[in-house]
């Protein structure tokens, strides 16, 4: 019987990475890293190095490899470019965190940011899950458990509700989450968890017009039974967790970081 340290190591393994150079991503590749995985980086350019020297300060590998998540044969040329210059490496973990976000009233809400929001948060993640799903179902269940590989994308509490001048983010969303649950019903069965996390309200870069609104930024914050907007750090465990063999019977679910918003 392994133990629980054995369960949520990652050692061995290589994860791909969008969205991982600040705020929930940078917490979870650190995550990842920390857990014994070696990272492969997917940023719009290698100029930012933040993540990178952070994951090789714990000893572990990190590659900077660049793709425009807004463009979706961008996004298509990425992995056959990986598989180019190391024909021999195997990806077990993929982490979708890339994201943008667009605020209008919905009935001003422009035909183009409509369209940037759905490809980069919706039709790039899908890109990525075929993709990898695909490599990964290529390789033997030689992963702890039997298993292939673990595949995260990121939710979202818009998965679930409407929000408020968001039409679009709220229809990505939504969409990630059921896209979740569709690969999983096919891939579960063959080694590949497919799951999601769903973050709350988190004190990000992305929540910066929320948090300068001081009276939705206050009814936001009654509302969470925690008493507090969450952190980075917050995904840490809940990353690895679905990561790892620790979940390894855990797959099609939508994993909630919220302080407890979806309780309420």
């Amino acid at each position: 019987m392994n133990s629980v340290q054995q369960l949520f190591s990652l050692e061995g393994q290589t994860a791909l990475v969008t969205g991982g150079t600040r705020g929930i991503g940078q917490a979870m590749a650190l995550a990842l890293a920390e857990a014994g995985a070696d990272i492969l980086l997917v940023q719009r350019d290698s100029t930012n190095q933040t993540t990178k020297l952070a994951i090789e300060a714990l000893g572990r590998t990190a590659t900077i490899y660049t793709a425009d998540l807004s463009s979706n044969p961008s996004v298509s040329a990425l992995l056959p470019s990986i598989l180019a210059s190391n024909p021999h490496l195997r990806i077990s973990i993929l982490l979708n965190c890339g994201g943008i976000q667009r605020r209008h009233p919905s009935h001003l809400f422009p035909s183009e940011d409509w369209d940037a929001v759905l490809q980069v948060n919706l039709t790039s993640v899908f890109t990525l899950c075929r993709d990898i799903g695909a490599h990964m179902l290529s390789q033997p269940a030689t992963l702890p458990g039997n298993r292939r590989g673990s595949i995260i994308n990121v939710a979202s509490l818009l998965s679930f509700q409407g929000g408020i001048t968001v039409p679009a983010y709220a229809a990505s969303k939504g969409g990630v989450a059921q896209l979740t649950k569709a690969l999983s019903n096919e891939w579960a069965g063959q080694g590949i968890s497919v799951n999601a996390i769903a973050p709350g309200y988190i004190a990000t870069e992305m929540n910066t017009a929320l948090m300068e609104d001081e009276a939705r930024a206050a009814g936001i914050l009654a509302r969470i039974p925690a008493g507090r907007w969450g952190e980075p750090e917050d995904f840490k465990g809940a990353v690895v967790f679905l990561a790892s063999r620790a979940s390894a019977y855990v797959s099609g679910e939508i994993l909630t970081v919220d302080g407890g918003w979806m309780g309420r």
